[in-house]
């Protein structure tokens, strides 16, 4: 038989990026007809590992990634939300999770999957409503999802009649290591064990691969998805990196057992096809949610020793910015309105030295253009908003018992610093958003220009850390010299303006470098009013 490799070729690729653009679209859309509930939905969850693992499937399910949701449990224990042995609960968890792809694909929709891909496109470009155009979003990827099986299956039908792809399948019954090193070979290519998992569930329809081949591959295909979250743990924080190795530690016990197991596994995966009756796609669902299942229950009572492991392997302590509050006892305020005042404020000067910290971070991102400095002042400025949150919540709560004069003007004083602070955050947050402008879009700006920036963001550095000790000892002194320094950094603002212009004028600076200097300095003197609110608070007192 002569087999038309270009059509092969050409059916297979084009099949496996219309089903990795369907699986992005129906996460996607999922997830945005879920609303952006996920973090707090691992948060919320993750009290106890075994509610971890069922915070994990969810998540996965939503997002139809079970790296996406490794690389999510990441930053909640880079954030201080999820301690580690929580987040190995979670991993677990995902992994059974992404399971759900190979069980989608089971159910034989391929014929229909044109007219689903035409429901998805109506809803996307015929309503305005959000959440109609993100079911559109993911009925389309669903459809897509499919047709690409479709495609891949076609592509992938004259590779049974191949005689060396034949041998290369009797290699992988007789040698299983073989059959891992490819499916981890091919997931770590794909970046997808859900793609992986279809080309194999599809070999195996078409009879170019016997189940005794394809339960390695299946094996593979999960250590090959722990690469996502290895690659962006690179160059990140010690908690990162114990996460991420988690995962990879996990699928390769897994795979370890599984192999010394493989002839029970196979045998049992060929008993549920015969007695149920199960279609091929089908049959490698079932051996892929089983494998995924029986993984986390052997594993499962063994969280401790695998956080010990991960521990040692990658020593280190991690600076960790913490969401949550430290001082905020709801036991104060049934004893004491002036105790319970005390301890909000203790938060409050916590969460304005976390201001100081996104500042100093902000800062070095734009003059080091290095990514983990957006990456940490991006996580202060959500634990601000978390913060401000909590703070405010809790005054709310001792606004609501009896308060004497003196205490009610220190509780408003209280509720207008936390504000000032949030804000603070938003102000950095708007500055790294014009850095990533200026470095996506190549902006240059002159020597001139960035020593202004420096200047000005060493004197607001100040102001707040100035700020902030002025309402931490009530130091009117403190509050007085903020007053100064900010009526300075009105000045800097208004003069490095005009310097600015002049820049532009002469053409040393174009339109570009004009938008993101001016709006940064903007920011900057912004920043500084809220920390003349702040001083404002302890002069008034």
């Amino acid at each position: 038989m002569d087999i038309d490799i270009q059509k092969l070729i050409f059916e297979f690729i084009g099949g496996l990026g219309i089903f990795l653009i369907g699986i992005k679209f129906m996460g996607e859309g999922l997830q945005k007809s879920a609303g952006d509930r996920l973090r707090e939905i691992l948060d919320r969850f993750t009290s106890n590992p075994f509610l971890g693992v069922l915070a994990g499937m969810i998540v996965t399910i939503l997002i139809q990634s079970s790296s996406g949701t490794t690389v999510l449990t990441v930053g909640l224990v880079n954030a201080g939300f999820m301690t580690l042995r929580q987040a190995i609960g979670v991993i677990m968890g995902a992994n059974i999770g992404t399971t759900v792809t190979a069980f989608i694909i089971g159910i034989d929709l391929g014929e229909y999957a044109l007219p689903i891909i035409a429901i998805g496109c109506f809803l996307i470009f015929f309503f305005k409503n959000q959440k109609v155009t993100s079911l559109g979003q993911a009925i389309f990827g669903f459809g897509a999802l499919f047709f690409g099986l479709e495609l891949m299956s076609s592509g992938m039908s004259p590779l049974r009649e191949l005689e060396s792809f034949h041998e290369l399948t009797l290699n992988m019954s007789s040698n299983p290591v073989l059959g891992v090193v490819i499916g981890t070979l091919f997931t770590v290519i794909v970046q997808s064990s859900s793609a992986t998992i279809g080309i194999l569930q599809g070999l195996f329809s078409e009879g170019a691969i016997d189940i005794r081949a394809a339960v390695p591959v299946l094996f593979g295909d999960n250590i090959g998805t722990t690469i996502t979250a290895v690659l962006a743990a690179i160059g990140t924080s010690v908690a990162a990196k114990r996460a991420a190795f988690t995962h990879v530690i996990f699928n390769l016990v897994g795979t370890t057992i599984f192999l010394i197991l493989l002839g029970l596994f196979t045998r049992y995966v060929s008993f549920l096809q015969a007695q149920f009756n199960l279609n091929a796609e089908m049959t490698i669902a079932f051996a892929h949610g089983s494998f995924n299942l029986a993984n986390t229950i052997i594993q499962f009572p063994f969280i401790g020793a695998l956080a010990w492991i991960v521990t040692k392997i990658i020593p280190g302590e991690d600076a960790i910015v913490e969401y949550k509050p430290k001082h905020l006892d709801p036991i104060f305020i049934q004893q004491s309105s002036t105790l319970a005042l005390d301890q909000a404020k203790a938060e409050i000067i916590r969460m304005g030295e976390y201001a100081v910290k996104g500042l100093e971070e902000t800062n070095l991102y734009l003059t080091t253009q290095q990514q983990k400095h957006s990456e940490v002042a991006t996580q202060v400025e959500g634990a601000l908003n978390n913060l401000d949150r909590k703070i405010t919540e809790y005054l709310v709560e001792v606004s609501g018992g009896s308060m004497s004069e003196l205490e009610s003007v220190k509780h408003t004083a209280l509720m207008d610093s936390v504000r000032d602070i949030e804000r603070i955050g938003d102000h950095f947050e708007n500055i790294i958003e014009l850095i990533d402008y200026k470095i996506s879009n190549k902006v240059y700006l002159t020597d001139q220009a960035k020593e202004d920036l420096n200047n000005m963001f060493d004197l607001t550095i100040l102001t707040v850390k100035q700020a902030v000790k002025a309402l931490d000892k009530m130091d009117r002194e403190e509050a007085l010299a903020v007053i100064q320094k900010e009526d300075q950094i009105d000045k800097m603002e208004r003069n490095y303006r005009k310097k600015h212009i002049i820049r532009m004028n002469e053409g040393l600076c174009d339109g570009s470098a004009g938008i993101v200097f001016v709006d940064i300095i903007s920011n900057l003197e912004r920043i500084g009013d809220h920390a003349v609110n702040i001083a404002e608070e302890v002069l008034g007192d």
